[in-house]
């Protein structure tokens, strides 16, 4: 059986014709028969593809004889083409979809105005360093509050958003602005939201911002479950979460039992279909997979409960 893989990577760089790009990403996918999704802009690409080993390392050979593209990061893990329902390759406004793409601004270099890059190692060192000069660095997560429910890095701030879309917003509230003097580290899966996210929070006064270069992924990779980080990390494909190690601990609870998990569901109302920590046992049943807080009722129960 052949070896699979995925792989996750993205890179700021100023693209003249996203077009282009668009329809040479799409028939080089389609030849190696990889599945995933890829979003390209002016300012840039941002995919994660899976397929066999060898089609995925052809892949990333040809997309990174692209000189835009000759350095980007590449970060891979387990799964493959079957962890993704289709192909997909778009071009859109923005990258990651902060809702600010005039805010944003873009070199061959990468993001101009971003917050400092840290290696998992450096952020180690910056920690040690502003604990010796009787500061504490803020962990700022730069997810949906969604994701962190399954892991983040410990004691980290997690804003009450449901989308990227609603940072702009929660950074201007006013509530974070105790710390626009104080350390702050931003965190995201693989990194790329941090280099839009510390770029807004730099424009908006925070003062010394930094991001953890390949975000999540490359520090489990670096540290496992032996660092700063606890739990699963989740991730937008088929797989829903994967952990660093087997001593990961579970830090999700159950909706409705608060047991420990790690496993979204969809609610089982098909008007809903809201994602919700639920346990295995209260998963196997219709009536505890529903929202906790009540929801619609969809269409069938409503004929359901008129005919009796």
């Amino acid at each position: 059986m052949p070896l699979n893989r995925i792989v996750l990577y993205y890179a700021f760089t100023p693209l003249p014709d996203p077009e282009a790009v668009r329809l040479w990403q799409r028939t080089l996918c389609e030849s190696l028969g990889l599945r995933g999704r890829i979003l390209i802009s002016k300012d840039g690409i941002n995919g994660t593809v899976g397929g066999s080993l060898n089609a995925v390392k052809r892949y990333v050979k040809a997309t990174r004889e692209y000189p835009a593209f000759k350095t980007m990061d590449i970060k891979w893990s387990e799964g493959g083409a079957e962890d993704f329902p289709r192909l997909s390759v778009k071009v859109r406004d923005e990258i990651v979809s902060f809702g600010a793409p005039g805010e944003l601004k873009v070199g061959p270099d990468g993001v101009i105005g971003g917050g400092t890059h840290l290696r998992p190692e450096e952020l180690h060192d910056l920690i040690d360093a502003k604990r010796s000069q009787g500061q504490d660095v803020v962990f700022f997560d730069g997810r949906n509050a969604l994701e962190a429910q399954i892991g983040r890095f410990k004691g980290a701030i997690v804003p009450d958003v449901s989308t990227t879309h609603d940072f702009v917003a929660e950074l201007d509230s006013g509530k974070y602005d105790d710390l626009k003097d104080k350390p702050i580290v931003t965190y995201c899966t693989g990194g790329i939201r941090c280099e839009v996210l510390s770029s807004l929070m730099v424009n908006r006064g925070f003062s010394e911002v930094y991001q953890l270069q390949g975000g999540i992924v490359r520090y489990g990779e670096t540290y496992g479950d032996r660092g700063l980080w606890e739990g699963s990390l989740y991730v937008f494909d088929k797989r829903m979460h994967l952990e660093f190690s087997s001593d990961a601990v579970t830090v999700g609870k159950c909706a409705r039992c608060a047991a420990p998990t790690n496993k979204f569901e969809n609610c089982s109302n098909s008007a809903c279909r809201n994602l919700t920590l639920y346990c295995a046992d209260c998963a196997a049943r219709p009536e505890t997979l529903r929202c906790p807080q009540g929801c619609e009722t969809d269409e069938a129960e409503a004929t359901a409960a008129g005919a009796a």
